[in-house]
């Protein structure tokens, strides 16, 4: 691993190079080795390197039946990538959020120490949860070099539908709705997907989120989900998880997609930029309320401020104090 460069900026496969703003200008690019470790399907767990896709490693599990709900934009997202960008899939409302798969993680930091957090199996994690302090960091803590994934059993059935209400059912995957329709997921053996779904209307194609150059994903509590998606403008598109608090937006102008922003925040929420935006802007918006903590976890792990210095909206990536 070359580390000698003054800033360094992890890179996967560029899938979701634009979330939370652009890495910095100028800086040393670094990738992580790729490759399944051991896979211990009795033990449901799989220890992977960062650069691996989603691809590979969910064609290897889907021969022994299981999976690892990450459910990326795209397949060719690396697990690196995926976990550095924080993003839960779809999915999150059944299986929980993307920080749950992690079990273990070991990266470099940016002096150079190969640091290991958590551990390989599901009782014996102890100390600092390490792992969960990784996912959606950005690579500004060090680069991801592998990851230990808990897997679980691949549904045996997995199948949209058109309904009215999807409160009633017996945990759904997901329930996606945009204003008009609500669409849910249901996922299982093919007798129990048939009988919570009875009289409900099939989708023969998954419903598409809300895409566009300009692209941005609001969080808000699940309980204002529906105040958020009646307050945004015709000229923003969107599509809403139910139950979750996630609100993905799209528009055609970065001004649209500000608008977008200040919809969210009005509603006590935030909106990461996941594409476009306009070129000054941070990702967030607005100052994070646990900015002070996030600077001291930098300081800690990365004192001279070489790993994607600005990629997260700790200080400016030209301040020498800050970036060397």
């Amino acid at each position: 691993m070359d580390l000698s460069g003054p800033v360094v900026t992890p890179v996967g496969a560029r899938t979701h190079w634009g979330v939370g703003g652009p890495p910095p200008a100028g800086a040393s690019e670094v990738r992580a080795p790729e490759g399944v470790i051991a896979y211990e399907a009795a033990d449901m767990t799989v220890t992977v390197r960062a650069g691996t896709t989603f691809a590979a490693l969910d064609a290897l599990l889907a021969e022994h039946g299981q999976e690892v709900a990450l459910d990326p934009r795209s397949p060719d997202a690396t697990i690196g990538g995926i976990l550095a960008c924080g993003l839960s899939g779809i999915r999150r409302l059944r299986h929980g959020p993307l920080r749950d798969h992690v079990l273990e993680v070991r990266f470099v930091t940016g002096y150079g120490a190969l640091v290991k957090g958590g551990g390989p199996t599901v009782k014996n994690v102890t100390g600092y949860d390490l792992p969960r302090l990784f996912v959606g960091s950005l690579g500004t803590l060090g680069m991801l070099m592998q990851a230990t994934l808990r897997c679980r059993p691949r549904a045996r059935v997995s199948r949209w539908f058109t309904v009215e209400d999807a409160r009633a059912f017996h945990r759904p995957s997901c329930r996606l709705w945009n204003g008009t329709h609500e669409h849910v997921l249901l996922e299982g053996t093919e007798a129990d997907v048939e009988s919570q779904a009875r009289d409900c209307t099939p989708l023969l194609v998954p419903p598409a989120l809300a895409d566009g150059a300009q692209r941005g994903r609001v969080s808000v509590a699940p309980g204002r989900i529906r105040d958020v998606g009646h307050a945004l403008p015709s000229d923003v598109r969107w599509c809403a998880e139910l139950g979750v608090g996630t609100v993905h937006v799209a528009a055609d102008s970065a001004a649209a997609l500000a608008v977008a922003r200040d919809v969210a925040h009005t509603h006590d929420g935030w909106m990461l930029r996941e594409a476009g935006g306009a070129p000054d802007d941070d990702g967030y918006g607005r100052p994070l309320p646990n900015l002070a903590l996030m600077r001291r976890i930098k300081d800690a792990f990365d004192p001279d401020w070489r790993c994607n210095p600005g990629r997260l909206p700790l200080g400016p990536s030209g301040d020498p104090e800050r970036a060397r």
